[in-house]
């Protein structure tokens, strides 16, 4: 809730911002963080090589999805203004990329927050609440520090966990048309076994 007498930041805050930060529109408040460290972005680039070839593009895996890195999202009515690490839309609800498009207001099914210091507490907090009322099916949180990856689904409206993975642990985390495989995920290297996934579930 904005207090009284403050005003609600606008797509026109976000257009104003220096180019160095992300900004984001979360309840209708400003966050801007400076660009991700290498850490960070290493993490992100490595899982995006991963997930890119099994479900993007169909190597190795079952197609059938859309993934795009720090899409911009305007969710809702008066919408919150969000720049997830990873979003991925399934081809049946998304046939293109809208690439002449500035921002997307289709939620994605699956979104991949990154987590650093400065942004953790919001990613778990406004930024689940908001992917929950938008309907995105899967949330994964990813902590390259601790080599964490934590699973999320939604079901009646609230988040369950499916579990988490250190390091080589085995995963099995059912956002990525019910993926099984072995990931340092915060290298994240994945390493997709036989017949990796079924197709996806629309």
């Amino acid at each position: 809730m904005i207090a009284a007498g403050k005003r609600r930041a606008t797509y026109a805050d976000v257009l104003a911002a220096p180019s160095n930060v992300v900004a984001e529109v979360i309840r209708g408040t400003l966050y801007t963080n400076p660009r991700p460290a290498a850490r960070h972005a290493r993490a992100g680039s490595r899982l995006g090589t991963q997930l890119g070839g099994p479900f993007d593009l169909g190597e190795g895996g079952p197609g059938g999805w859309i993934n795009l890195y720090e899409a911009e999202l305007h969710l809702g009515e008066d919408p919150d203004i969000l720049v997830p690490d990873w979003a991925g839309w399934r081809r049946a609800r998304m046939p293109r990329v809208p690439l002449d498009d500035a921002f997307i207001t289709l939620a994605p099914n699956w979104i991949c927050e990154i987590l650093s210091a400065s942004t953790e507490a919001i990613d778990r907090s406004d930024k689940m609440d908001i992917y929950a009322r938008e309907n995105v099916e899967h949330v994964w949180l990813v902590d390259p520090s601790d080599k964490l990856l934590e699973a999320y689904r939604l079901e009646s409206g609230r988040w369950v966990r499916i579990g988490a993975w250190r390091g080589d642990a085995n995963f099995r985390a059912g956002s990525r048309a019910r993926t099984r495989g072995r990931c340092s995920p915060c290298t994240p290297r994945c390493r997709w076994r036989g017949s990796p996934c079924s197709s996806p579930r629309r």
